[in-house]
C-alpha cells in the first residue's frame, strides 16, 4: 500500500482532504477507529513570551522520506490500517492548524498509542523548522529558530546546526 504523508504548502491541503484519503483506501473497511491529532499555533512560548506567527519550512525531500518512513514503521503494528502525517509549511498565526496525523486501526485501543508515537517521531525525526516571532513587553517584535530536537539533522549534517 501507498504510504500517504508529507510536507504541504499552506493552502494546499486540508484536513477534509487527509480524511477522505484514509476512508478512500481499500483496506479501511478493517478500520473501527479513527485517531487524529491536529497541532496548531500556540500563542505563546513555553517561557510565556507573546507569539505573534511561526514560520515553518523544511528540507522537504528529506521531510517526505522521514514522515513516509514513520507512517510505514507504525502501519506495522498489530491492528493498524493507516497512518499519515500531513505538515504544512509557509507562515502561520496563532490557532492556525500546522500539522495533522491519523491513526487508523481496528479498534481505540489501537489507534491512540501508535497516534502518540507518530506526534513524538515526527519532532523529533522529521527536519522540519520552526520560526517563532515574539513580542516583547514593549511590543517589540523579535524572531528566532526553535528546534524540538535537531539529533536527527545533527546525526546527517554533523554539529554545525
Amino acid at each position: 500500500m501507498k504510504t500517504i504523508a508529507g510536507v504541504h504548502e499552506k493552502g494546499k491541503f486540508s484536513l477534509s482532504k487527509a480524511i477522505e484519503s484514509v476512508k478512500s483506501l481499500p483496506n479501511f473497511q478493517k478500520a473501527g477507529a479513527i485517531a487524529l491529532f491536529i497541532g496548531v499555533v500556540r500563542g505563546e512560548t513555553l517561557k510565556k513570551e507573546k507569539v505573534q506567527k511561526l514560520e515553518l519550512e523544511a528540507y522537504e525531500e528529506k521531510a517526505n522520506e522521514v514522515l513516509a518512513k514513520i507512517c510505514q514503521d507504525l502501519e506495522r503494528r498489530e491492528g493498524i490500517v493507516n497512518v499519515q502525517i500531513h505538515h504544512l509549511l509557509g507562515d502561520f498565526n496563532v490557532g492556525e492548524e500546522i500539522v495533522y496525523v491519523i491513526v487508523a486501526g481496528s479498534h481505540r485501543k489501537n489507534v491512540f498509542p501508535v497516534l502518540e508515537e507518530a506526534v513524538e517521531r515526527y519532532k523529533k525525526e522529521a527536519p522540519i523548522f520552526k520560526k517563532e516571532y515574539i513580542i516583547d513587553k514593549e511590543g517589540k517584535t523579535t524572531a528566532h529558530w526553535v528546534s524540538e530536537s535537531s539529533s536527527s539533522l545533527k546525526s546527517e549534517f554533523g554539529e554545525g546546526l
